[in-house]
């Protein structure tokens, strides 16, 4: 069995994910600061957090990849997004794991932005282990909490942990397999090691111990593998309490690199040739380079630095010299890589997101489409000399995934496009910061887009009719802009003939 969990970790903003985030690689060894968190200045910004303006506001808007390795096992943590603004961002980072943790603040429950989540988590049938954090602070009852998510979530939940106490009476986490209570110590009340074994518990504590071992069912391993059911873990990211546990579920109960769709069939990750999928592309993690960095899923085979592989957007073979292993902003070259594996490969624009990568060119992995933007702006550039400029980098940030461009069939102003609002800050922000393009955004008279194919006739004949309303996307494919949902139900009804679609696979 493969000894890599690619896994990541998904959320509501604020229940924690990236203090845990934090957590999990200092327990894994892949940093020695105990507690950055709480150190002053720039290091207060979990190592995760790069960008300026995740920096300012305190929110993940970027999926980072972090590898750490613990007791024979290597970890690949993506770290998504919790803002539902980057929905798309984090449907793609998905695609590219074997399984789940979903963090649930035990004071807030399940909230929207953890139910999206978990229904794109459904949709791939991705197992899930959840982890409820926050419990060293004044909560709702476990109880309440574990029956909410099996309720909303319609998933059987095992709890395999319990906390002792909660908020001012917390006095610690009992382990369900061990019978071992870990108890806070230290003016800070973390967790620092300290276990007792065959501890009294408090009577109101050991009766709700005993309900919940009875009251849910015990841990099923092909249950949880299909996402039927979900593992429960109690603890606090910050206090360090039900970490290392969390760290031991995945080693024993995430599954091992799985078979990923293609055009040609399941690749199975013990294949021989080496395959793989770019899911995410990311500019200028470091400005003094204006580097880019292709972020690949490996799906099968051994990969070894230097080897040519040829993308499904190129058609040509490319040879990878300087691989990519991660850990946030740290890297270092990665001279071989198995099935599982996150590589960044660094590129000038070759590669794309939903790219295949493979020795032969003999397939494409399914599964990583585009989805139509729910906003759409005008760019409005202050310096009509910087128009170049501009052009590069509304190119560089649709390659990320960060926005969608269309360039009208009439009119000269390019309109991006996006699924949510804070994407449009993230947009001027970038420009300023990494172009030095100063540019606003003002209103667009169309409210979404469609996708439209069809014969070359149907399209001819829409074409002469619409071409106020469509643009094309940067690879050239025809667009309908339309003014309303209502509009594009009209058009529909209208061309039998022609498909008006709301996703484009790459």
């Amino acid at each position: 069995m493969s000894n890599r969990r690619t896994f990541a970790i998904i959320s509501h903003p604020d229940a924690g994910k990236t203090t845990l985030t934090e957590k999990l690689l200092l327990q894994g060894g892949a940093i020695h600061l105990a507690g950055e968190v709480k150190a002053r200045g720039a290091a207060r910004r979990a190592r995760s957090d790069w960008m300026k303006i995740e920096q300012q506001r305190g929110i993940s808007v970027t999926s980072s990849v972090m590898t750490f390795e613990k007791d024979g096992i290597t970890f690949n943590l993506l770290d998504t997004p919790g803002h539902e603004d980057f929905s798309e961002d984090t449907y793609r980072t998905l695609t590219a794991v074997d399984s789940a943790i979903m963090v649930i603040d035990a004071a807030k429950g399940i909230e929207p932005q953890t139910r999206k989540l978990f229904e794109v988590c459904r949709l791939r049938n991705l197992p899930i282990i959840t982890f409820v954090n926050k419990v060293d602070r004044e909560g709702r009852s476990p109880f309440e909490t574990l029956d909410e998510v099996a309720d909303a979530l319609a998933l059987d939940v095992s709890p395999q942990g319990w906390p002792v106490g909660l908020g001012g009476l917390f006095q610690g986490v009992l382990d369900f397999a061990t019978g071992e209570v870990s108890r806070p110590e230290g003016d800070s009340r973390e967790f620092l090691g300290k276990r007792e074994a065959n501890v009294e518990l408090p009577a109101d504590i050991a009766e709700e111990v005993e309900l919940a071992q009875g009251g849910y069912p015990e841990f099923d391993m092909e249950a949880y593998r299909n996402g039927d059911l979900t593992p429960v873990f109690f603890g606090s990211a910050l206090k360090n309490f039900g970490v290392s546990e969390l760290i031991d579920a995945i080693s024993r109960f995430a599954p091992p690199p799985r078979p990923q769709p293609s055009d040609a069939g399941l690749v199975e990750p013990e294949n021989k040739e080496v395959t793989g999928f770019i899911f995410k592309v990311q500019a200028n993690m470091d400005p003094n380079h204006r580097d880019r960095i292709a972020f690949m899923r490996m799906v099968s085979g051994t990969f070894r630095r230097g080897m040519k592989l040829t993308p499904s957007g190129l058609a040509k073979p490319i040879a990878v010299h300087s691989p990519i292993l991660f850990f946030a902003q740290d890297r270092e070259i990665a001279d071989t890589a198995e099935a599982g594996d996150i590589i960044g490969i660094p590129n000038h624009g070759t590669l794309r997101v939903g790219d295949t990568l493979s020795e032969t060119n003999g397939l494409r992995f399914t599964g990583l489409p585009n989805f139509a933007p729910e906003i759409l702006r005008r760019v409005q550039l202050r310096d009509p000399t910087k128009t170049k400029q501009l052009r590069k980098a509304l190119d560089d940030l649709s390659e990320e995934g960060v926005i969608q461009v269309f360039y009208p069939e009439i009119g000269s102003n390019w309109i991006v496009g996006v699924v949510g609002q804070l994407q449009l800050e993230v947009l001027i922000s970038r420009l300023e910061a990494e172009y030095k393009v100063e540019a606003g955004l003002e209103a667009s008279p169309f409210a979404t887009a469609r996708w439209i194919k069809g014969s070359d006739a149907a399209l001819n004949s829409f074409e002469q009719f619409n071409r106020a309303n469509l643009a094309k996307d940067r690879d050239g494919d025809l667009v309908f802009m339309a003014k309303s949902p209502w509009d594009v139900g009209y058009q529909q009804e209208k061309n039998p003939d022609l498909i008006f679609s709301a996703t484009k696979e790459r």
